[in-house]
């Protein structure tokens, strides 16, 4: 497993009409971008971690980088490759599209979770299932030694989405659950998939 989070750095192959994917570890000069992407309110519909403004983004994004210190919140930045330097983009070739997180409650457990946002403008291309399996891979490659057996995938019953992409990247659907508010308001689906599968 490295140790360094700045070596971990994942990729995606390109779909039919969407650039290659990296999964990279969140920077500071995402903040800005993040900010403009937490707007959207299908997107905060969804996620219980919302930032607002950039102050808060810079906030967050010291909170990924917390997590890999801490080893127990594996946080990814999702950009698209090739693409044109331009108003909104990180970082000269690349445009951040999404999130996707492996957290480690009881890191040499058996068990993790993993979670996934797309951006509103990377919407239909795949974003979220192509680095969804990157992450999946990884997980299972970099912490199979320490334990880990099995990734769990949670999302509100009601977001037909992200259920299509669980059940695309090999999370079957294991349970329906009940709301548990505040953290999870609405009623749920949990799906999980096992190394072996």
């Amino acid at each position: 497993m490295h140790r360094n989070r700045m070596a971990v750095r994942l990729h995606a192959p390109a779909a039919a009409k969407a650039p290659a994917l990296v999964l990279r570890a969140w920077r500071p000069e995402d903040a800005p971008e993040l900010a403009v992407i937490h707007r959207d309110a299908e997107l905060r519909r969804w996620i219980g971690s919302l930032v607002d403004g950039e102050a808060e983004a810079g906030r967050w994004v010291r909170e990924q980088e917390r997590g890999w210190h801490e080893r127990d919140r594996f946080a990814f930045a999702v950009v698209e490759e090739g693409v044109r330097s331009g108003p909104g983009d990180v970082a000269a070739g690349e445009r951040l599209v999404g999130h996707v997180v492996l957290k480690r409650p009881a890191p040499g457990g058996p068990s993790g979770e993993v979670g996934y946002w797309t951006a509103a403008h990377a919407r239909g291309r795949a974003v979220a299932p192509r680095a969804l399996d990157v992450l999946t891979s990884w997980a299972f490659d970099a912490f199979a030694e320490n334990g880990l057996v099995r990734l769990e995938l949670l999302h509100s019953e009601d977001n037909t989405a992200s259920c299509r992409v669980a059940r695309k990247c090999g999370y079957p659907l294991t349970a329906h659950l009940p709301a548990a508010p505040p953290h999870f308001p609405r009623d749920g689906h949990l799906h999980n998939r096992l190394l072996t599968s």
